[in-house]
């Protein structure tokens, strides 16, 4: 329950702060939508890897520049056929050797952003535990 200024204290308020989407700050979000980002880049080139022996299949991936900067304006990321790749006789573009690449790329980038989000979240804890102790 809300003290006279609205605060909530203890537990209330962990709990109240974790269903506010944006309560932490700017920062934490634009991590936690890389992070998002991170994940539906995993997820196409899992499928990618997955259907390399399926004939007529082109690789899909996401201009990840582009779309981190779209995922701020509140829209999903758009998968596109990944240009530039050596098509093989059964029409499939898929390189094995690519998508591991980016899945080592992707799991280091989401190690940094796991990382980044920890400290931001530390920060917060800090403040809370200053705030009760003072």
């Amino acid at each position: 329950m809300a003290d006279k200024s609205g605060f909530l204290p203890g537990p209330a308020f962990g709990l109240a702060l974790a269903n506010h989407p944006r309560v932490i700050d700017g920062v934490t979000n634009q991590i936690e939508q890389y992070m998002d980002l991170l994940s539906a880049r995993q997820k196409l080139v899992t499928s990618n890897i997955a259907n390399l022996d399926t004939p007529g299949y082109k690789a899909k991936d996401i201009d990840f520049q582009f779309e981190f900067i779209s995922l701020s304006q509140g829209q999903s990321p758009n998968v596109i056929d990944t240009p530039g790749l050596v098509v093989k006789s059964d029409g499939n573009n898929v390189s094995l050797d690519r998508e591991a690449r980016l899945l080592s790329e992707n799991a280091l980038r989401f190690s940094v952003a796991s990382t980044l989000m920890k400290a931001q979240l530390k920060t917060v804890e800090s403040a809370i535990k200053e705030g009760q102790s003072g």
